[in-house]
């Protein structure tokens, strides 16, 4: 399956109405509709400046981690309405030291696509091995600096080099196995423009696909300065400039055509909270959901869940909710 079509496709259906009775349809006929993101442990192994493990009193409040037999009931009470199954939301999960049977769980449920977010600071060519040869799909991999000063100033704790030989296992296992990589690049007005040296550093043979996202309030991140306005002129030229470089390394380009501002709707995510499901060690998907007694099946009906995705056929845009941080990407296959 190819995540990167279907959210194409997501984004070229225009009418709510019909992606809500597609989801209707694919509830009451028990298909799978749901992105699950899984935590599978709360801690980070770096203190990236735009991130909230930068945040000393937050980050005490992050405890836990699953046990298996924790894994195989969130499997079983979930893993068969997924989509898409992302190991990884907002920590690092390869300092989960059982981290290839979630891969492989996932696939005994036959979830068609797996995808792991990661550092990739603590990835060797041996457990990237290893997770593929459970089934993973993909690697997410997070950014913040295209030069090693960059990078080691913005991902606090990181080594360039351990990140750069991940890249290196990468290329080497593409000739085994098929899998895609993706990089997510975080800009913020100190980091944007060296950009253009991009595919100096990274090869481009390494990846499939460059995620190219403004920086965001997410807490109390050490790095604090939002204001992008000063890069807003220079933004569609840059863009333009790295989109031709990923035509010529056939890599598909999430970006933005402008800068996002605080107006900006996308139309294509009205479906995001009806189809996002986060799990971690103390949460699961929604509050009260008993989900160590209960099946997805009946907690649906004790909340009249089929009875919101219908109704949301109905409703007009303005009176649907749309997560105000979800950005317009525009997607670029070649």
């Amino acid at each position: 399956m190819d995540i990167y079509k279907l959210l194409k496709l997501n984004r070229k259906i225009k009418s709510h109405r019909i992606k809500f009775l597609g989801l209707w349809l694919l509830h009451k006929l028990n298909q799978r509709y749901l992105a699950v993101n899984l935590d599978p442990v709360l801690a980070c192994n770096l203190r990236c400046k735009m991130c909230y493990f930068t945040d000393e009193d937050y980050v005490k409040t992050l405890k836990g981690q699953f046990i298996d037999d924790d894994l195989d009931q969130v499997a079983k009470t979930i893993f068969k309405r997924a989509l898409k199954l992302q190991i990884g939301c907002g920590t690092e999960p390869t300092l989960y030291k059982n981290l290839p049977k979630i891969v492989e769980l996932g696939k005994t449920y036959n979830v068609p696509y797996i995808s792991l977010t990661t550092n990739a600071n603590l990835l060797t060519e041996e457990k990237i091995e290893t997770l593929l040869k459970a089934g993973l799909n993909e690697f997410t991999i997070s950014l913040h600096g295209v030069t090693k000063e960059s990078y080691e100033n913005f991902m606090k704790k990181a080594s360039y080099e351990k990140f750069h030989n991940a890249f290196r296992a990468f290329a080497k296992l593409k000739s085994k196995y098929n899998f895609k990589v993706r990089i997510n690049y975080t800009f913020n007005k100190d980091n944007f423009y060296e950009l253009k040296e991009f595919f100096n550093h990274f090869n481009g043979d390494s990846f499939d696909i460059l995620q190219i996202r403004p920086i965001q309030k997410i807490g109390n991140t050490e790095y604090n300065d939002f204001d992008l306005e000063s890069l807003r002129k220079d933004y569609p030229e840059l863009i333009n400039t790295i989109r031709e470089q990923c035509k010529t390394h056939n890599i598909t380009l999430l970006a933005s055509n402008t800068i996002p501002t605080g107006t900006n709707k996308n139309e294509s995510s009205f479906i995001f909270d009806y189809t996002f499901c986060y799990i971690s060690p103390n949460k699961f998907w929604k509050s009260d959901f008993n989900w160590r007694e209960q099946s997805f099946e009946n907690y649906s009906k004790q909340i009249g869940w089929s009875k919101q995705l219908f109704s949301n056929i109905f409703k007009t845009k303005n009176d649907l909710k749309s997560l105000s941080n979800r950005l317009n990407y525009e997607i670029e296959f070649n």
